[in-house]
């Protein structure tokens, strides 16, 4: 079994991963998740809950979610069935990309795999039907820590590749992303 490949992105703290697939006449292995590999990359590499997500529709949009101190969360977020279009947004108080965000898409075909770490938000938008995404979280869920930030906020403009045709009423009414200067949302 290979080693993960970490690749970096343009948001500090935010990391693609692959898997080193070794293959035969069976099929391939591949690690998926390593504490070592991990915190030799200067990652969070506890992990306190796993979970699962599946949407039967193509165009499902979850998140933008995180969790507020103290129960923020690193992410590891993988799709093992069908495909997303995954999005992390900074929005950490002292980090020159705050508000920035960063896309990739992942799948079940590519095998990659995106690093969140705390203080970011997450979602994404199912690009095929019955796509399944699993999630490695450095922190169990805390209702009371939970939050999010619209997925159309202007002042994120993040480009979706297709439209949202399902969405929660929860994730509907998120507030817009936080601006540098003031701990209230911006207006929408």
């Amino acid at each position: 079994m290979g080693p993960l490949l970490f690749t970096e992105t343009r948001i500090a703290g935010v990391w693609i991963l692959e898997s080193e697939r070794r293959g035969d006449e069976r099929g391939f292995f591949a690690r998926t998740w390593c504490q070592q590999e991990f915190a030799k990359h200067g990652l969070n590499p506890r992990i306190e809950q796993c979970g699962t997500s599946f949407n039967p529709r193509a165009g499902t949009l979850r998140g933008l979610h995180y969790q507020a101190a103290p129960h923020q969360e690193a992410k590891l977020v993988r799709c093992t069935r069908g495909a997303i279009y995954d999005v992390v947004v900074d929005l950490r108080d002292d980090s020159p990309t705050r508000q920035h965000w960063l896309a990739e898409e992942l799948s079940a075909d590519n095998h990659r795999m995106f690093y969140v770490p705390e203080g970011c938000a997450h979602g994404f938008l199912t690009l095929a039907p019955n796509s399944e995404v699993f999630y490695q979280m450095s922190m169990a869920h805390n209702p009371e820590s939970s939050r999010g930030v619209r997925w159309d906020d202007p002042a994120l403009a993040i480009r979706w590749p297709a439209a949202v045709q399902v969405i929660s009423e929860r994730d509907r009414q998120l507030p817009c992303c936080p601006s540098r200067a003031a701990r209230e949302p911006s207006p929408c």
